[in-house]
């Protein structure tokens, strides 16, 4: 029998950029929303140059709501990313992800490229993960 879907805001973690939660939970599977490269102390810093450095931050923000829900990166199953700049950012990109999950446990993925993100960011993740047990 299924349970209803527990809604999860996380105090460590950004301010969402629009109505929803940092991640939905139902049956053992946890919905992380798409992190942003925003600054999880101050809403209003400027997003940081380059597509390293935004990688680095929403991975950073997707770290900070798994931890905030009692898990970590071995519990992702699934990724979703999304760019703007597909063939001059993938590559950039691919070699942060790549150093956050050990090389023989990387989630399954799909990226794409898109023509604008919130706050005309160059990248934004999602994740899918179980809970153990």
């Amino acid at each position: 029998m299924s349970s209803n879907p527990t809604f999860w805001m996380i105090p460590q973690a950004p301010t969402p950029v629009g109505p929803f939660s940092h991640a939905a939970e139902a049956d053992g599977w946890v919905f992380v929303t798409g992190q942003m490269p925003t600054s999880p102390t101050d809403d209003n810093a400027p997003l940081p140059d380059g597509v390293v450095a935004q990688t680095q931050r929403v991975m950073d923000n997707l770290m900070l709501v798994l931890q905030g829900l009692g898990l970590g990166l071995q519990h992702v199953v699934a990724a979703r990313i999304f760019l703007t700049e597909f063939k001059r950012d993938y590559a950039s990109m691919n070699a942060v992800y790549r150093a956050y999950f050990p090389a023989d446990a990387l989630p399954a993925r799909t990226c794409i490229g898109v023509t604008a993100l919130a706050r005309d960011a160059l990248v934004e993740i999602d994740f899918v993960a179980k809970r153990p047990g």
